[in-house]
């Protein structure tokens, strides 16, 4: 089944707000928003991979999905969600960055965090159908929609092999294709 991204700004700041105590989840949630990484991806970080990160470093990532190399930059917003979990939690840097509760040291998997991602739009009445995918979609429809990114540097960003896949990202909705057809040459 499809999943949406979160379309509204003040949803995701809502989101933000929701989290602000629990500094795993909001951690999870603002590099989820702000990579365009699979979750997947996200989950297999360790603490010691974002340790003494700065604003602008590269961590690499190898894309479980695909096997092929990915890189995640540290943009102002996971900095300060990063600097927040780490005072928060003071955490091991062998263990998960996000790391379940079950276990000595398990990642979260990808059905906890579609759970979660259910949860916080339950909190806010949001309608629709969200889960883990979510967040990638959320960064691939802001990209487009809220900085004008081209589609073609997007799929360049997902590693997608066929713009019918990065199509599906986008999340182009109804209002918009009406909206151009208003237009005149």
């Amino acid at each position: 089944m499809k999943v949406e991204p979160f379309i509204d700004l003040k949803d995701v700041k809502s989101i933000r707000k929701l989290l602000k105590d629990n500094p795993r989840d909001r951690l999870l949630f603002i590099m989820g928003i702000n990579s365009g990484l699979r979750v997947q991806d996200l989950l297999e970080l360790k603490v010691a991979d974002v340790l003494g990160v700065k604003v602008g470093d590269r961590i690499t990532v190898k894309e479980k999905k695909t096997g092929k190399e990915n890189v995640l930059i540290i943009n102002k917003e996971i900095m300060d969600a990063i600097t927040g979990y780490v005072a928060a939690v003071a955490p091991e840097p062998e263990h998960y960055l996000f790391k379940s509760r079950k276990g000595k040291n398990y990642p979260l998997t990808t059905f906890a965090v579609t759970k979660a991602v259910k949860t916080w739009a339950a909190a806010l009445n949001l309608k629709g159908n969200f889960g883990a995918h979510t967040l990638r979609k959320t960064w691939c429809y802001h990209q487009r929609k809220t900085f004008g990114v081209s589609w073609e540097v997007i799929a360049k960003r997902l590693n997608h092999s066929s713009p019918a896949i990065t199509r599906r990202y986008l999340g182009i909705q109804e209002e918009e294709v009406e909206e151009i057809l208003m237009n005149t040459i």
